[in-house]
């Protein structure tokens, strides 16, 4: 993400999305009311005197549109941002849905920007600076590779191998599944490290034939033992911390580890607190060392202060993605928690 304007005078700041993690915070950056520029295809008016209107070709238009719902889907490109057009040269009063894609600049007015959003690109900036992480969970006749991205672990690719005998006719061959789980990540790969886990000796196997074929991804590459394969195995990595500096300063790993941290200190009956009423009452009380929010839930009214009181005391706070296991276990708690100094009534 990059600032290519800010004005403290009209609340506006311009942004550059450079990859789908920019549009992920975009998602959470945006909220309902704001009004948002961006350049827009929409069809041409032209009076004619013909009694059946001709279909005009779309033509590109700088719109403004007063946010009414944001839709970000992992598995799209796009930013879906839809509203009613309140600038622009046409179609005045209208409804539009932007779409923002990766190098499509976009304009945010707010009413206001708090601290949750200037953390926000904050953290969006920082993280073009950071390698993003590639993994391959792989057994003895499965492959799985993702990668680490800003909300979570993105499934790329599965590959399976039958596991041989007089059954199988195809792809029994151990060298053939190397091959096409290398040649997956000589696709895909762009300078990341790779990360080579699971349980067993394929991962061995597999890591041998990357330093044959992909000398080059070697380089940035470690082995780890897993009890589990999939995106288990991978959250199991996570948990345990093992997986190296690198891993270890990985935003979703931090995310991770702080939420397995709350559930080992909710288990121990320890200092933790959870749901609206007890972390407000652990702020009152300044006990709060790290308070945790779900991305969905930062735009609750009242958060911007908790937030502001935590800092004040000296506490941290981290905003949590919904789209991977710690979020979704933190939603079960009411998608806000705190990790405590000390222990409160």
């Amino acid at each position: 993400m990059r600032i290519l304007h800010q004005d403290s005078n009209t609340n506006e700041i311009k942004l550059l999305p450079e990859n789908i993690d920019d549009l992920w915070h975009l998602s959470n950056l945006v909220d309902l009311g704001d009004m948002i520029f961006s350049l827009a295809y929409r069809r041409k008016e032209e009076k004619t005197d013909k009694l059946r209107a001709e279909r005009m070709e779309k033509v590109r238009m700088w719109l403004g549109i007063r946010a009414e719902k944001v839709e970000f889907h992992e598995s799209d490109d796009r930013l879906r941002i839809l509203g009613v057009i309140e600038s622009g040269p046409q179609d005045l009063g209208e409804h539009h849905t932007l779409m923002i894609a990766p190098g499509d600049d976009i304009t945010i007015i707010k009413t206001e920007w708090k601290i949750h959003h200037f953390d926000r690109i904050k953290r969006a900036i920082a993280s073009a600076e950071k390698p993003k992480i590639v993994f391959v969970a792989i057994e003895d006749t499965e492959a799985l590779i993702a990668a680490a991205r800003e909300y979570g672990i993105k499934e790329l690719a599965t590959i399976t191998r039958n596991p041989g005998g007089k059954m199988y006719e195809t792809k029994s061959d151990e060298k053939d599944f190397f091959d096409e789980i290398v040649a997956k990540l000589s696709s895909i790969m762009n300078d990341e490290p790779l990360v080579v886990l699971g349980p067993g000796f394929a991962k061995e196997a597999l890591a041998k034939r990357i330093r044959v074929k992909l000398p080059e991804v070697a380089k940035s590459m470690s082995v780890h033992s897993t009890g589990q394969c999939g995106m288990t195995g991978i959250h199991e990595l996570m948990k345990k911390g093992i997986g190296g500096k690198l891993l270890d300063e990985s935003r979703v790993t931090k995310e991770i580890m702080l939420v397995e941290e709350l559930f080992s200190e909710i288990g121990r009956e320890g200092m933790y607190a959870y749901g609206h009423e007890s972390v407000k009452n652990a702020m009152n009380a300044g006990a709060i060392r790290v308070l945790l929010i779900l991305d969905t839930k930062v735009r609750v009214e009242g958060t911007d202060a908790l937030i502001k009181s935590v800092e004040a005391a000296r506490g941290e706070f981290m905003i949590i993605s919904s789209l991977h296991e710690a979020g979704r276990r933190l939603d079960s708690l009411g998608g806000i928690a705190a990790l405590l100094r000390y222990r409160i009534a």
